[in-house]
């Protein structure tokens, strides 16, 4: 058995790698508008970042990090200094300034980036690793599942959570920056008291932490998302909600790979201390983010703000909202069992493939924004649904495990763009009355449709088969293009940035 010395060295290492590979790839849309080397250091941090990660887990390429840090830097430094030459001034920005308001742009899109971030690790954990977590300690899986479902409470109040956003100003100091503190402060304290309680011996003190910690989640994310819909214009809603998009499938590639290896050591307080350390940085962000202390009177909450949703576009936009993840959720759940058991693919070699999803998703988070900003709202969806409704076909007609990689990759960004470009959209149709309440109805439609596509899934695969299942679920993406045509002709469309 491996010291647990040996295991946290090692998560220390990664750490090392994956903290600047992250950093590299959130600054990929600002470095962008820069001149040729920004350009380049953009390239870095984005498509050179791929055989970084991979000589990172793969020996035959160790040296290929250590290359992407030797071309970062160099680019960076040179970036810096010409930087420097050209501007000599030491001054500080003025508040109101155009360098103040990037600075201030520049904070709400970390904190965007890093909230999705941390949210990813502990969906990761409650999703994947809580349930062995308790198995090692021998709970029945009836009590495991009732702490599943006990758990799930506090996801249903988001709403409510929303709706308490818009309407109260927390302590006089604003309607999301407060919450979202309270919310992380909530979390963090949660994860770190957890590993105290035996589950055997103290469980209600240990179902009380995971209630607080679901809370916290629940609480940070919803009045983050209302934050975004507050503060973010039309024309950077792809980028924030790539970012979002990414940085949580950033979140589940790594931490999974980490929990996995603290998990094999027996080392789970390490993975409790990960994630509240992951909180405590993001808090320590959420400090810095400035959100103004009283609301403009066009964004005061107001009941005549529920009239929004007698809106015929909403209503259609509410239908694709059930229609998408039940096609998209469904596939991508039946992904891992279709390589394992349809192609004989080692459940070894599954795991692979589902990282390589993970990091087409990543990729979307990266380029999924700038794409909806240039090619505008309406064609963006029209482009969602015709590539992932494409991916999906070329899926059910694969039957090569080489050409799957590629596959699999490509199904991968097609998620993420097709979840950039929905949530982007939603953000669009929230009134900035009751912004977080709007949103968060609109993410609660979608469970509906995965509810409904699980079990659907399911009985296609006994009844039909994997291939005609997916080809099912591909149809269904094209029979959502007539609904988005209807609601961008009762919608007015915002047009594509020229």
């Amino acid at each position: 058995m491996t010291p647990g010395w040996v295991i946290a060295w090692k998560a220390v290492q990664h750490l090392n790698y994956w903290l600047p590979f992250l950093a590299a790839a959130l600054a990929v849309p600002a470095l962008w508008k820069g001149g040729k080397l920004e350009k380049a250091l953009a390239l870095t941090g984005s498509i050179l970042l791929l055989p970084a990660v991979i000589g990172l887990y793969f020996p035959d390429f160790s040296l290929l990090p250590n290359l992407w840090f030797l071309v970062w830097f160099a680019l960076g430094a040179l970036s810096l200094w010409r930087s420097a030459g050209k501007n000599p001034s030491r001054h500080a920005p003025e508040r109101g300034s155009p360098m103040s308001d990037s600075k201030a742009r520049l904070l709400r899109l970390s904190l965007f980036a890093a909230v999705y971030f941390v949210e990813g690790a502990v969906l990761t954990y409650f999703s994947a690793f809580n349930v062995l977590y308790l198995r090692s300690f021998e709970l029945s899986f009836s009590l495991i599942g009732i702490v599943g479902g006990i758990t799930l409470l506090p996801f249903i109040l988001k709403i409510f959570i929303g709706l308490l956003s818009d309407r109260v100003n927390l302590f006089k100091q604003g309607h999301r920056k407060p919450y979202i503190i309270l919310g992380l402060l909530l979390q963090t304290l949660a994860f770190i008291l957890i590993p105290q309680f035996n589950p055997n011996l103290q469980f209600g003190a240990y179902l009380t932490m995971m209630i607080l910690a679901a809370l916290g989640m629940s609480t940070y994310d919803t009045t983050t998302d209302g934050l975004s819909i507050d503060t973010t214009p039309q024309k950077d809603r792809g980028l924030v909600q790539g970012l979002m998009v990414g940085g949580r499938a950033l979140s589940a590639v790594i931490t999974a790979a980490l929990m996995g290896m603290f998990s094999e050591g027996g080392q789970w307080p390490l993975i409790f201390y990960m994630i509240a350390a992951l909180g405590l940085l993001t808090l320590v962000l959420a400090f810095f983010v400035q959100e103004k202390k009283e609301r403009a009177p066009e964004m005061q909450f107001s009941k005549a703000a529920f009239g929004a949703f007698k809106d015929k576009a909403l209503l259609l936009f509410l239908a694709l909202g059930v229609i998408y993840p039940l096609a998209l959720y469904s596939s991508q759940g039946m992904v891992g069992a279709y390589l394992n058991e349809g192609l004989s693919i080692p459940l070894g070699m599954v795991g692979l493939y589902t990282s390589l999803f993970g990091i087409g998703t990543v990729l979307d988070g990266l380029v999924g924004g700038p794409l909806m900003r240039k090619f505008g709202e309406r064609n963006s969806v029209l482009a969602a649904l015709l590539i992932t409704a494409a991916v999906t076909f070329v899926l059910a007609l694969t039957g090569s495990a080489a050409l799957m990689w590629v596959i699999v990759f490509l199904f991968g960004f097609a998620f993420g763009y097709y979840e950039t470009v929905y949530f982007a959209l939603g953000m669009a149709f929230s009134d900035p009355r009751i912004a977080a309440f709007m949103f968060s109805v609109i993410m609660a439609v979608g469970n509906f449709g995965i509810a409904g596509g699980q079990p659907l899934a399911g009985a296609l695969v006994d009844s039909l088969g994997f291939q005609p299942m997916f080809m099912i679920f591909a149809v269904i993406h094209l029979l959502a293009l007539p609904p988005v045509f209807v609601i961008f002709r009762l919608r007015k469309p915002v047009p594509a940035e020229a």
